[in-house]
């Protein structure tokens, strides 16, 4: 007899709510059964035309429907509470990136899931791209030789006139700023590839049309094994219509540039077991990509949910758990000090200078 369908609750029924439960609805082993939102035109719609069960608040929906995993994809402010919630439940979460804002709750919450037994991943969907993957592979394989640079960059036209002071991307406190909603995605893909930096320096945080949060993020990563990086994120560039993440590693035998879509690979010399010749080689996203039995958004977006089912199943391991989250929250937290200790010092040199 087949195991019965894994019971899964929606907590968030905003953009990637809805997009995740498009994807996950279509998983032969899961039923969604309830979400929670406090939109009351969101749950009507979704109680007449999803046939799910609908609640106001995310307690209420734990407390009167069996699950065996929720979706988290509410604002990062208020996910250490709704996740302790969950915890005590004792279900299994997916939650929606930068999972939370504070680090040190972050190694919390990955410690209380894991002590449970319970899966626990974070939707960086970047480690699910199969061209960032095959890159990882190919810097990680020695064909670049011993790596020694690389550059992490993320553009997108998210934030492109003046903006208020309302609204969650207008404040940390609440999510916002081009370092949690998208810087985040560029340094768990430094993670990926390389682990977590030992060192952060020259951090800038510079606005562009945001009153109180940055638009553009650029710093310096050093690892004490003397690999170094830099990143720069810029979430007003209008030139990209779409968010475009791009990784480039420089090697002593190679080099690799890589976005979602595509990869070009120098190498000095030839390796024609792998198929790669000596100087320039490209290779498509058409050449690596995962098959996925439902497409929405990208392969990456249902690669990694279907992952979450597998991992709950026992078919696989955990790629992206919250530790790896909270690895990602310590570099952000790292590079906020070192961009307010920067500025202090400017400051007091340009005092000085001034006297």
């Amino acid at each position: 007899m087949s195991d019965p369908k894994l019971k899964i609750g929606i907590v968030g029924a905003g953009r990637m709510g809805i997009t995740h439960q498009c994807i996950i609805n279509t998983h032969p082993e899961v039923e969604v059964v309830a979400v929670a939102d406090p939109s009351a035109l969101v749950t009507k719609m979704l109680a007449k035309y999803a046939g799910v069960k609908t609640h106001k608040d995310y307690r209420t929906m734990l407390d009167k429907e069996q699950l065996d995993a929720v979706l988290l994809c509410t604002p990062p402010a208020i996910n250490h509470e709704v996740l302790q919630a969950v915890h005590a439940k004792r279900l299994h979460a997916f939650v929606e990136k930068p999972f939370a804002l504070n680090p040190a709750h972050g190694a919390e919450l990955a410690a209380m899931f894991d002590g449970a037994g319970l899966v626990n991943q974070v939707g960086y969907v970047n480690r699910f791209n199969d061209m960032f993957v095959k890159a990882r592979e190919i810097a990680r394989s020695g064909l670049l030789g011993r790596p020694l640079r690389f550059r992490s960059e993320m553009y997108s036209s998210t934030i492109v006139g003046e903006q208020g002071e309302e609204g969650w991307r207008a404040t940390h406190a609440s999510g916002g700023g081009a370092m949690y909603e998208m810087a985040s995605h560029a340094i768990d893909l430094i993670n990926y590839m390389f682990g977590k930096p030992d060192k952060v320096a020259g951090t800038c945080l510079t606005k562009v049309w945001s009153k109180q949060v940055e638009d553009i993020v650029a710093g310096s990563y050093l690892y004490d094994n003397g690999l170094t990086g830099s990143i720069y994120v810029n979430w007003s560039d209008e030139s990209f219509r779409k968010p475009t993440n791009k990784i480039e590693v420089f090697g002593t035998c190679g080099k690799l540039q890589a976005d979602q879509h595509g990869m070009k690979l120098f190498l000095t010399k030839a390796a024609p077991e792998l198929g790669y010749e000596a100087g320039w080689n490209q290779v498509y996203i058409t050449d690596v990509f995962s098959n996925v039995p439902f497409y929405l958004r990208g392969i990456e977006f249902t690669a990694q949910l279907y992952h979450f089912i597998d991992c709950i199943r026992g078919r696989a391991a955990q790629r992206c758990s919250f530790a790896d989250g909270a690895a990602a929250l310590g570099v952000i937290h790292d590079m906020f000090r070192d961009a307010a200790a920067l500025e202090a010092g400017l400051g007091h040199a340009t005092e000085g200078a001034v006297a």
